[in-house]
């Protein structure tokens, strides 16, 4: 089991000023030299609550972006829980409610061991003891109900920069005037919570890292927290993809068969998406064979790929499906061209070869714009009939120019590029 959608929005709704609970709030600011500069422990029932809704904005940004990509569960192993020294410290930090200072110190130099050695960073540790609201088998909530207290650990590292120079405005003369520059702490880069909620209940053999960039494993944090081997970060799992998709379907790995892999999966996403208690989807190897096989791929293409597949990732592996489809966006890229299509609109685009030479073609009815100028639509498609039909001529095609020669009328009325002799006059 991993942590679903639900359950994440659950425990995000906890860091508001009306919801919270926090018990105790503890920070450690680092410097660039990695000195520990100051450390501190805060009430957070007494803090104003503007300042309140400040550190609790850095915690629920450390539970946000999208599962599997920028939060990924820990496993820690069977052997390894209650035992080592990195789990048994996470559950002391959780059940004394990270009252203890000595612990919370030991805690924070193994955090500071594990991260990158530029810019300096406050590191953000609370406790919340979260009573989970009852829920009847029709999922009812009833918040006078509860059976079970969620508590937990969640932890935000977040950059500390110097900000520039600016004018401020002064209300006490209604003028502008130049500010020094401050520190100031900027949005995590990683973090974690700790242990997971799911099935509404605290499962202590994993924990839940988050990372700012998806392309980051932060293999030193990791390690030195869990004391575990990092997953394959997302963009890693995703260039993986795509590299044994063209290494083995060579030749057969045509916009056609992308574009059905990409509109299968996001399909799939969509249906996962809506379905709030659903995991996070996966895909495995005989659903990409699947995939493939109604695209038309031989099957030893597919066992190429399967052979691939497992080498790379490892045997039983699943990636998950929003490592390897980008469902905001189609993409078709050559050297000189990028265009970028609505997913739900992939189809306009295809490839054709003309007269030997291989185009791109978007299907473009109505509503063609150039550089934000609206292109006359009537002419638009005359020029493209016309354009097509130079294309498409097997006779030779001889262009006469006279005068200037630019624009779509140059190309539509078979210019150069068209034309297999072409003659300037005057």
């Amino acid at each position: 089991m991993v942590m679903n959608s639900k359950a994440l929005n659950e425990i995000r709704r906890r860091f508001t000023v009306d919801n919270t609970n926090l018990t105790c709030i503890r920070g450690c600011y680092v410097s660039e030299k990695r000195e520990i500069i100051s450390m501190f422990k805060l009430p957070p029932v007494s803090l104003p609550p503007e300042e309140g809704d400040r550190y609790l904005s850095l915690f629920k940004k450390a539970l946000s972006g999208t599962p599997d990509k920028n939060l990924v569960e820990i496993p820690f192993a069977n052997e390894a829980v209650g035992v080592s020294d990195e789990h048994k410290l996470l559950t002391a930090l959780r059940d004394t409610a990270i009252t203890d200072d000595d612990m919370a110190e030991v805690f924070f130099q193994r955090v500071l061991a594990g991260l990158p050695q530029e810019g300096s960073f406050l590191i953000l540790l609370a406790h919340d003891a979260y009573d989970v609201p009852f829920r009847n088998h029709n999922g009812e909530r009833n918040n006078e109900m509860s059976d079970e207290v969620f508590k937990y650990i969640i932890c935000a590292v977040c950059p500390v920069k110097l900000s520039k120079a600016s004018l401020s405005y002064c209300a006490a003369d209604n003028l502008f005037h130049p500010s020094e520059p401050d520190w100031v702490v900027g949005a995590p880069e990683l973090g974690f919570m700790f242990p997971c909620f799911e099935e509404r209940a605290a499962n202590i053999y994993s924990a839940l890292c988050y990372t700012r960039d998806p392309a980051q494993s932060h293999e030193g944090f990791v390690h030195a927290v869990f004391g575990s081997e990092p997953p394959m970060p997302a963009e890693e799992q995703k260039e993986i993809f795509q590299e044994i998709l063209q290494d083995t379907l060579a030749e057969e790995c045509s916009l056609e068969v992308v574009q059905t892999m990409h509109e299968q999966m996001r399909d799939r996403i969509a249906e996962q998406k809506a379905e709030r208690n659903a995991e996070p989807l996966r895909v495995s190897v005989p659903e990409v064979r699947q995939a493939l096989a109604a695209c038309g791929v031989p099957e030893e293409k597919a066992d190429a790929f399967e052979e691939q597949y497992t080498q790379r990732f490892g045997a039983g592996m699943d990636v998950s499906a929003a490592n390897v489809v980008d469902v905001k966006q189609f993409e078709v890229r050559t050297p000189n061209v990028v265009i970028k299509v609505d997913p739900a609109h992939s189809d306009l685009v295809e490839t054709r070869v003309i007269n030997g030479a291989r185009y791109i073609l978007i299907r473009a009815e109505e509503g063609v714009e150039v550089n934000g100028v609206k292109e006359q639509g009537w002419l638009f498609k005359a020029q493209s009939q016309l354009l097509y039909a130079y294309a498409e001529a097997t006779v030779p095609k001889v262009a006469v120019v006279t005068g200037d020669a630019i624009g779509q009328a140059y190309v539509a009325m078979g210019g150069k590029a068209m034309a297999d002799v072409t003659y300037a006059w005057p």
